[in-house]
């Protein structure tokens, strides 16, 4: 393959994981490394559709005043993401507002935002926030189509389950069949024709396809492991009296809840469960939930001595038990993110492991006139790994 060629075929691979990860993110609600901005509060540093780089909160370091944040709103346009600029920093959390607001989102009924509800601080080089122009316009282009996608599949099949992000894994899933079906038909039926006309290439490395099979193990392993974990919020009303209502609680004193850690996989899995703000402790703070089970702790939430509504957290981090405990413990120790590190290290690496040995050393597979009767050599691959 030529370098323009690999060339035009890495920007156009670059191209759409940006917006895949745009609109995944958007439907997880945690941006994957990029986010965008849809309205005008920002301006003029983001203009609506202007994308930038979000770093990651557990990552990102301390948030302070000035810092641009994307955090999970309550209120602000019902709720949901929302990037503004931290404009003060009191005992009960952080003031935000956007550049382009006359008001500060408290002023306008906002909850004061704590550390659970910021996901992303964004990047800034030399003060400013490192703009990506029109990155979100393209986006949002995309999952509007998607949606329609989505709806015109749900209503003329009937199925409810075609919409949201489970519709979207079933869609892929339906594509990735189609496309492999096309492609079984047209290597069984057309084979001779197709290599007249093609020309001699040096086909697919064999690290290349163990490599896509890795990523695919490693992005479910993630999915697995981060999407049911994160931050829980209790709603706490501390009064002066005592109520049968657990998350009121009488000044100063303390309630205690039952924490459920369903595990839906049959790979047993860890969880940690932390406090995230004062007031707020777990025992135990971890617990080992088996296949298809469920294990708990117990949350103790301490109502402030000044009476009031007040939000406290516990976030949750999960992992496979494909590692000792010990193993684990040490590593989260280091940081929430370092045994998701190992884990997939450990699975990426026994699958390319496995391929490699499975395909007995085979390098490549070199298409010509020659060998044009041999099977390609991914249907090779699947043929040794289910055999």
């Amino acid at each position: 393959m030529s370098f323009k060629r690999t060339l035009s075929i890495t920007l156009q691979v670059a191209a759409v994981l940006v917006v895949a990860s745009l609109i995944v993110g958007q439907y997880l609600g945690q941006p994957v490394l990029l986010s965008y901005v849809e309205t005008g509060s920002m301006q003029p540093v983001l203009s609506p559709g202007d994308g930038f780089i979000a770093i990651p909160a557990p990552i990102a370091g301390g948030i302070g005043v000035g810092d641009v944040v994307t955090f999970d709103a309550q209120e602000i346009e019902g709720g949901g993401l929302t990037t503004h600029r931290v404009v003060e920093e009191t005992e009960r959390g952080y003031v935000t507002r956007g550049d382009n607001n006359p008001f500060t989102d408290q002023d306008g009924g906002e909850p004061v935002v704590q550390e659970a509800d910021i996901v992303a601080k964004a990047l800034t080089v030399g003060g400013g926030v490192v703009v990506i122009p029109h990155l979100g316009t393209v986006a949002m282009g995309f999952q509007s189509a998607l949606d329609s996608v989505q709806t015109w599949l749900a209503v003329t099949f009937g199925v409810r389950s075609l919409q949201g992000t489970q519709g979207l894994a079933y869609i892929f899933f339906g594509l990735s069949a189609v496309a492999y079906a096309v492609d079984w038909y047209l290597d069984r039926g057309s084979r001779e024709t197709r290599e007249r006309d093609r020309s001699r290439d040096d086909g697919t490395s064999v690290f290349a396809i163990v490599g896509v099979l890795a990523l695919v193990l490693m992005a479910t392993a993630t999915a697995a492991m981060v999407v049911p974990g994160g931050s829980q919020e209790y709603g706490v009303v501390s009064a002066e009296f005592e109520s049968e209502n657990p998350t009121v609680i009488e000044r100063g004193t303390s309630q205690q809840l039952e924490y459920v850690v369903p595990n839906a996989g049959l790979v047993p899995v860890y969880a940690y469960v932390t406090p995230q703000s004062p007031g707020v402790d777990v025992d135990p703070q971890r617990v080992a939930v088996g296949s298809r089970g469920e294990a708990s702790t117990t949350v103790t939430l301490t109502a402030p001595d000044e009476t009031g509504y007040y939000r406290l957290f516990v976030v949750e981090h999960r992992y496979l038990a494909v590692l000792p405990s010990g193993v684990i413990d040490e590593l989260y120790e280091v940081h929430p993110w370092a045994p998701l590190v190992a884990i997939n290290g450990l699975l990426g690496g026994g699958i390319v492991g496995i391929g490699l040995l499975l395909l007995r050393g085979e390098p490549a597979r070199i298409r010509s006139r020659e060998s044009r009767a041999k099977p390609p050599l991914y249907r090779r691959v699947l043929r040794e790994i289910y055999r």
